[in-house]
């Protein structure tokens, strides 16, 4: 029999806040974290947007030497989980390390190391290139630095799925402990790829906005959206096995209840345009949680604000859950925040799991004309609402479907 897996802690780095509270609070609000790059010249790019991570400073959780051996999206990634370790209060001391593991995923890397190398390569060289380019690149480096900054010494995985790299590994945590590989996971997802390379390709892919309006940037579900906005930053959570958990007296915030995930394969950008592969992954999800489709009280939409995604995810959310599709409340916290990417699922479930611990639903930040093709209940502002099931949804490039399901916990 599996065993019931709980979430005990919480961390975050976002566009609209470098900690949970911070960015709850702004996610109450509404917040938009959207604005010009600053990271580099943007004038000969068609966008000039992003969502960027600011006033981080790692070195709060390491020291300026290890600091330097990791990239944007390590760091990210090592702060977040300091958070949500402190938030757990598991004391490493008491546990055995070999038990306690990471699933955190990361989609691209790092562009930045790729693109500074290759640049002293053509200008001053191959023996310029630095010594430690591949182990600060290399996607799976988010879930090692965390390892090694905080001895967690357990099952160590990094799912590379694009967009639902975030998701996959929650889910994947979720299946370690319940088959007892682990009694603890730290999991979620980071990113940090704004970069010009990274950039001029999504830009190439036509998927980013090109307004110059940060308040109509991000507009998943409306009828003028044009594309994602670029996103950064790192959520991860702490799955704990339920009796583990109660043995130490810590605080849970909910339960996590079902994973399903799927392939579309169809194509390596575009969903597939009956939502078939999203709708079964949703279905997957549904069916591991012993639930029915009218038990879910809210969904945390990918809703990037591409036309294909926002369209298709709710033909999909329809095909899974027939009439209960309109029977909730659907909102994609990337109106705020932008598309992390790969730190989406991480900062989506943190959203899913507050929304079921203080009974608000966040609402569409920038939502006016809602498109008819996305018919369903996609609340402009915020709601206040007991919410006891939450399913947050993630595709990827490639095809990736995967779900998640968290419940208000209860004996």
């Amino acid at each position: 029999m599996s065993r019931r897996v709980v979430i005990t802690g919480l961390g975050a780095v976002t566009p609209i806040g470098n900690n949970v509270k911070d960015f709850w609070e702004n996610v109450k609000k509404g917040t938009v974290g959207i604005g010009p790059i600053t990271k580099f010249d943007t004038t000969d790019y068609k966008a000039h947007l992003a969502a960027e991570v600011k006033d981080f400073d790692v070195t709060t959780v390491v020291d300026k030497k290890a600091a330097r051996r990791m990239e944007d999206f390590a760091q990210y990634a090592v702060v977040a989980a300091k958070e949500a370790l402190d938030d757990s209060g598991l004391d490493m001391e008491k546990e055995d390390p070999f038990m306690v593991g990471v699933s955190v995923g990361c989609g691209i890397g790092s562009l930045q190391c790729v693109q500074t190398n290759y640049t002293k390569l053509k200008e001053k060289g191959p023996n310029r290139v630095a010594p430690l380019m591949i182990p600060m690149l290399i996607s799976n480096m988010a879930a090692g630095n965390i390892s090694i900054q905080f001895g967690l010494k357990g099952k160590n995985i990094d799912v590379v799925t694009a967009c639902a790299s975030g998701n996959h590994n929650i889910g994947e945590g979720f299946r370690s402990i319940q088959y007892g590989e682990a009694d603890v996971m730290l999991a979620g997802g980071s990113e940090g790829a704004i970069t010009e390379i990274g950039l001029a390709g999504f830009t190439g892919l036509n998927a980013l906005n090109t307004t110059e309006d940060p308040t109509r940037a991000s507009i998943p579900f409306d009828v003028d959206r044009g594309g994602f906005v670029m996103g950064e930053g790192a959520g991860i959570i702490v799955l704990e096995e339920l009796e583990h958990a109660k043995a130490r007296g810590a605080h849970i915030y909910a339960e996590i209840i079902g994973y399903g995930a799927t392939s579309d394969a169809y194509h390596l950008t575009a969903p597939i345009d009956d939502g078939s592969g999203d709708a079964k992954a949703i279905e997957f999800a549904i069916r591991d949680a012993g639930i029915k489709p009218e038990d879910i009280d809210y969904i945390n939409a990918h809703g990037t604000s591409t036309h294909m995604n926002d369209a298709f995810e709710t033909k999909a959310i329809k095909l899974a859950m027939g009439d209960a599709a309109y029977q909730c409340k659907v909102s994609s916290t990337k109106s705020m925040v932008g598309h992390l990417l790969g730190a989406a699922g991480g900062v989506e479930a943190i959203a899913s799991v507050k929304s079921i611990e203080e009974g608000f639903v966040h609402g569409n930040a920038g939502l006016v004309n809602q498109d008819p093709e996305c018919d369903l209940d996609c609340p402009k502002e915020g709601i206040h609402m007991d919410v006891n099931v939450a399913l947050s949804n993630s595709l990827g490039f490639g095809g990736h479907n995967a779900v998640v399901i968290f419940k208000k916990y209860s004996e």
